[in-house]
């Protein structure tokens, strides 16, 4: 492999563990931020049962497309990496 694809690769290596490290801990925060309003919905007796399910589904809309998009990424990042090792042959 030439030097200049050795840089490029690992600038895509970098790329790709600094997304998912980044993503990792959003969904950490994210998971935090779950379970804080869970919390507050569990002592919110106020809060009619269709106000719940539209925040529960909220939330599953929310993980739904948050796992859709790790995985459009995750597919990105696989194309590049095969397009890479077809010069490394």
């Amino acid at each position: 492999m030439v030097d200049s694809q050795k840089v490029v690769k690992q600038m895509v290596d970098f790329n790709k563990a600094t997304f998912d490290n980044t993503f990792n801990a959003l969904i950490m925060l994210q998971e935090q931020a779950e379970r804080m309003a869970n919390t507050m919905l569990e002592q919110a007796n106020w809060m009619p049962e269709e106000g719940r399910k539209a925040i529960a589904d909220w939330v599953s809309a929310y993980k739904k497309g948050r796992t859709e998009f790790k995985g459009m990424v995750d597919e990105s990042f696989a194309k590049v990496e095969e397009f890479f090792e077809k010069f490394e042959k």
